[in-house]
């Protein structure tokens, strides 16, 4: 070869590499250290045509870049109508790629509607456990709908015992998980089990922590079971952050966006979520609503990165002089408008249900003459608190579920129109459901829940502050909540028991207790 054409294939070969960096670095079939699918596989945000398959390699999880060495591997991915493969109806291969921490999403479509499928990966020799996933019904159609609802899973505090108990429900067709996924705080001594590591920072930090909580057998096993949909709290950034405000306010607001965009980049990496990529990963949005047939409408919302600062320095505390200011948002303006105006064109429609973290309904834990409230829940904010109730009201009044998490104990509320007048009517329900594991083994009842509280809150009709979750059942007339604790999650193998089971009746006001 002369010395002209050698610069010239030179040219061609950078301008190629140029157009499609490193695509021949993929690997079809990589050569793998130790099984690739140690951190398990998920379904989600399903449609009557589908949903998001996810799996992400990681032979050896806690290393850089999970033991991939820089490889971009060829992952195959089947969807069958039995457990065997015997009856394949969609295949397809994708890549996992570094930039994106080898994480697989697969958006399955042209599946039949209100159907059970089975799904797996396969990278190399290596072949990902099956997992299970179900559409939901076609547009229109009315179907009954049983699921459970999971939150605040802190692995050092607790075994992921719940999990093993869900996993095992009968009839399930969906997980709603509404935050609190990971816990970011650096390892402390004498807890159940160790974070490994400081607290996560960055996007590595992130990673390795999700990478520690998917390897736990008990949460793979749950994900292979159904479906989920999932939200996040604060701990999947930095507790009790508000926007761009972190919970010590030593971060100035540079550093925080730089935390949130690496936190919600690696829990885009590990969840089986539908959401579009944002411009820049600080401002992934999560707010999104996906129908079940005709019967119920999810509203999956975001109360962390677009509230304002919690009022009087955060914490419980009697309200002062900021703290009913009309101005102060929970949602954002935009995501306020997008709820308030769904809600407006939902006046026939089914159950709307609310997936939400933080308690809205409030809890006055001064029994006397005076007030004192979260400041982190809906009750910092009570004017938007108001708007929300307002609009449930006139447009969605006797047929309204509020599904809440964060607070590591289970509570009934029944929502009024206004907690601003004491004689409003109720027009919702709100059901919060206990931590996975945050708060250990917890106990019947928080310290700030007295006998006198209870008297001075009279639309708390439950509350239990046991390890666990809850189920629901919902049919056009009827939603039933069944809350499922465990004793201790300090020890491997606690039983499940119901504590109490709940009925709402769509058209009439109340909770029942069955």
């Amino acid at each position: 070869m002369n010395r002209r054409d050698f610069v010239a294939d030179l040219a061609r070969a950078a301008a190629l590499c140029a157009a499609v960096p490193n695509d021949w670095r993929v690997v079809r079939r990589p050569r793998l250290p130790d099984d690739p699918f140690q951190l398990g596989v998920a379904s989600g945000d399903p449609t009557p045509d589908g949903a998001v398959l996810w799996t992400r390699l990681a032979p050896r999880s806690l290393e850089p870049e999970g033991g991939m060495d820089g490889q971009r591997a060829v992952v195959g991915w089947e969807v069958a109508d039995d457990e065997s493969f015997g009856r394949v109806v969609a295949r397809g291969r994708a890549t996992a790629a570094p930039e994106l921490g080898y994480s697989v999403h697969v958006d399955v479509r042209g599946l039949a509607p209100e159907r059970w499928y089975f799904y797996r990966f396969t990278a190399g020799d290596a072949a990902s456990p099956v997992g299970r996933l179900r559409t939901t019904p076609a547009p229109g159609a009315i179907a009954p709908l049983r699921f459970a609802v999971a939150s605040c899973q802190h692995y050092e505090q607790g075994l992921f015992t719940a999990l093993g108990h869900l996993a095992r429900e009968p009839e399930l067709d969906l997980v709603t998980h509404l935050g609190d996924y990971i816990y970011e705080y650096a390892a402390a001594p004498g807890r159940v089990r160790a974070h490994a590591g400081l607290e996560a920072r960055t996007l590595d930090d992130y990673r390795r922590r999700y990478a520690q909580y998917k390897a736990d057998p008990l949460l793979r096993g749950a994900h292979e079971r159904c479906p989920w949909v999932v939200t996040w709290d604060d701990h999947e950034v930095d507790n009790n952050y508000a926007g761009l405000v972190g919970e010590n306010g030593a971060e100035s607001e540079e550093q925080m966006r730089e935390r949130r965009a690496a936190a919600y980049q690696a829990w885009w990496e590990h969840q089986p979520v539908r959401v579009p990529r944002a411009r820049s990963w600080a401002d992934l949005s999560i707010t999104r609503r996906f129908d079940w047939g005709a019967l119920a409408r999810f509203w999956m919302l975001d109360t962390r990165q677009f509230r304002g600062d919690q009022p009087c320095g955060d914490g419980h505390q009697v309200p002062c002089a900021d703290w009913a200011d009309p101005s102060r948002t929970m949602l954002g303006a935009a995501q306020e408008r997008w709820l308030l105006d769904g809600l407006a064109g939902s006046r026939a429609a089914g159950w709307q249900v609310l997936a939400n973290q933080v308690m809205l309904a409030p809890f006055d834990e001064d029994s006397d003459a005076g007030r004192r409230f979260s400041m982190d829940q809906w009750s910092g904010y009570p004017a938007a608190r108001d708007r929300l109730l307002g609009a449930l009201t006139a447009r969605a009044r006797h047929r309204t579920v509020v599904l809440t998490g964060d607070i590591h104990s289970s509570w009934v509320n029944e929502l009024r129109s206004s907690f601003s007048a004491p004689t409003a009517p109720t027009v919702a329900a709100e059901f919060v459901g206990t931590s996975i594991s945050s708060g250990g083994d917890g106990a019947d009842r928080v310290g700030i829940v007295t006998d006198a509280a209870l008297a001075a809150n009279p639309h708390l009709k439950w509350h239990n502050a046991r390890r666990g979750y809850f189920t629901c059942a919902v049919t056009p007339e009827l939603w039933r909540a069944e809350y499922r604790v465990v004793p201790f999650v300090s020890q491997p193998d606690a039983p499940v028991e119901t504590a109490s089971r709940w009925r709402v009746t769509r058209g009439r006001p109340g909770i029942e207790r069955e």
